[in-house]
């Protein structure tokens, strides 16, 4: 949020290049942490699309990315320790991408058919890694940049971000499609993830060589034992709720729900009302131990963020703004491919480059938007051009392909990607995914500003790991939801369900609307973070 600043000296060409260091720092590591996300999000669904498994499966397994909604716990544990040699955060950023390069190299040595679990399993240790490089580079972002710099800054990540994004998300595609065989043939899915997992060492080789170093930041005053048997007791919640639903929930709630003989459909929904009574069980228990434990960081940032008034509100807020956006875009890349029968070629070109161009073009004429409108209206606007985006997936799958004249890209090679034949375009996938993305990007400038507007500096990777990962609860929650819903009611009703379930956030922010209204000339507030 804009904030007034005094007149200050012109830089010297010294404090320049430490500038413009920083900034590139800061672009180099949003690529890092863009990279590993279409890995285990539509990247591989695309895998297991051309792979053959059913859709119900595929939303099953988008809670691979569960460690997202999750990251607030271990965060507190990357701010009160530091490794050694690197410092704090670079060591930690170190250490989590060389991580992911390993963790990327068995994934691509696993069958997603063959050896599913094991795959899944992989999936979640990926994001796992990933959220925790996500946690760091939050923090480090918050300790590099100075106040003036970090609007800026959050930009240039961002463009990293996304770039990485279009990297691992839209020409992997390319790579992939078989119909893409010129020059020795398409890649396989393995190799993609091969090249990932070298792009993540060369990111690890940049944090400890190449970055700038940070000046020595006191730690959190909290008791280092008290923090780890904390951490212990939450991971041993999080085991027991587990068990508890894999042996007693689960087993009840099939035998209920589905019942002998059923179908599979049945099936599915038995397993998601075992999923909803698991966490209905597990969070509060998590929440039991750490207190019992003394987890003095976690705790003591999650007291100042329900400190101030409407906390609560705000967070369910969070979580319900991006709800529609994620019932939408949670299977799009199956439906594209499988319902639609687009060409992977033409997905990726179209959703995944073009696409993600017009999020970061939606979010750059959000942000200026934003300087007229105010952060209220801002959210309320955009969240509204949001709803109605998910109406044009209703209206491609009702009228399906070929209603609107299209365009056909011409075939290229620039080394690095090629396409072997001219890939037509259709002109109703074009549309749609410009109205998505364009209204996604400006809902997500307005977003991430009032994300920004809730924390306290002294917190600020804690608490903005808790916001974070409220935030990404619908796109990992809806996942199992959208795939039994797509089977059940089929594409067209789905997409209207989504676009009925953006309601609840307007709803609420219509009520919260003068909390949210003082968050814009609050100055301690709108300057506590960084990103």
């Amino acid at each position: 949020m804009p904030t007034s600043r005094a007149a200050a000296p012109a830089p010297t060409v010294a404090q320049r290049a430490a500038a413009a260091h920083r900034l590139a720092a800061v672009t180099l590591l949003g690529f890092a942490s863009g990279l590993p996300l279409a890995l285990t999000g539509q990247a591989m669904q695309a895998w297991l699309s051309m792979e053959g498994l059913d859709v119900a499966t595929i939303g099953f397994l988008s809670l691979v990315g569960i460690p997202y909604t999750f990251k607030f716990l271990w965060a507190p544990l990357m701010d009160r320790f530091e490794l050694p040699l690197l410092g704090r955060r670079r060591g930690w950023l170190v250490l989590t991408q060389l991580a992911l390069a390993g963790l990327l190299l068995l994934l691509a040595g696993t069958s997603p058919t063959g050896a599913t679990r094991a795959f899944a399993l992989l999936a979640v240790a990926v994001a796992f890694v990933s959220a925790s490089q996500d946690v760091v580079i939050d923090a480090y972002r918050t300790d590099l940049l100075s106040a003036g710099e970090r609007g800026l800054g959050s930009s240039l990540n961002v463009l990293g971000y996304r770039l990485a994004m279009i990297l691992s998300g839209g020409v992997a595609l390319i790579w992939t499609d078989p119909a893409n065989a010129a020059h020795g043939g398409a890649w396989s899915w393995p190799a993609v993830y091969r090249l990932m997992a070298a792009l993540m060492v060369g990111a690890a080789l940049v944090s400890a060589l190449l970055l700038p170093r940070l000046a020595a930041a006191a730690r959190p005053q909290t008791v280092a034992r008290h923090d780890l048997l904390g951490f212990a007791a939450v991971l041993a919640a999080v085991a027991a709720g587990y068990l508890v639903t894999d042996r007693a929930l689960a087993p009840l709630l099939r035998g209920l729900i589905a019942g002998p003989g059923a179908g599979a459909l049945a099936a599915k929904w038995a397993d998601l009302a075992a999923l909803l009574a698991g966490i209905a069980v597990t969070l509060p228990l998590a929440a039991w131990a750490a207190r019992r434990a003394r987890f003095e960081t976690l705790l003591s940032g999650l007291a100042s963020y329900f400190a101030q008034p409407g906390a609560a509100a705000f967070l369910a807020f969070i979580v319900f703004y991006k709800l529609g956006d994620a019932f939408a875009g949670s299977l799009m890349t199956p439906f594209l491919l499988k319902s639609m029968a687009f060409g992977p070629a033409e997905v990726g070109v179209v959703n995944k480059v073009l696409g993600l161009w017009l999020t970061i073009a939606g979010a750059l004429v959000g942000g200026l938007l934003m300087l007229r409108l105010g952060l209220w209206l801002a959210l309320l606007l955009f969240g509204v051009l949001q709803m109605a985006s998910n109406l044009g997936f209703w209206w491609l799958a009702v009228a399906g392909k070929g209603q609107l004249a299209g365009l056909t890209i011409p075939a290229f090679d620039w080394g690095f990607v090629q396409l072997a034949q001219p890939t037509p375009v259709d002109g109703g996938l074009l549309l749609v995914i410009a109205a998505e993305n364009l209204s996604g990007g400006m809902g997500t400038a307005a977003f991430v500003a009032f994300l920004m507007s809730l924390c306290n500096q002294r917190f600020t990777a804690t608490q903005f790991a808790l916001l974070s990962a409220f935030a990404s609860v619908g796109r990992v929650w809806v996942g199992p939801l959208a795939g039994v819903l797509a089977e059940a009611i089929g594409w067209p009703a789905f997409f209207v369900v989504s676009t009925v379930a953006a309601l609840p956030a307007l709803a609420m922010l219509w009520w919260l609307r003068r909390p949210v209204r003082a968050l814009e000339v609050d100055p301690k507030t709108a300057g506590a973070t960084d990103d």
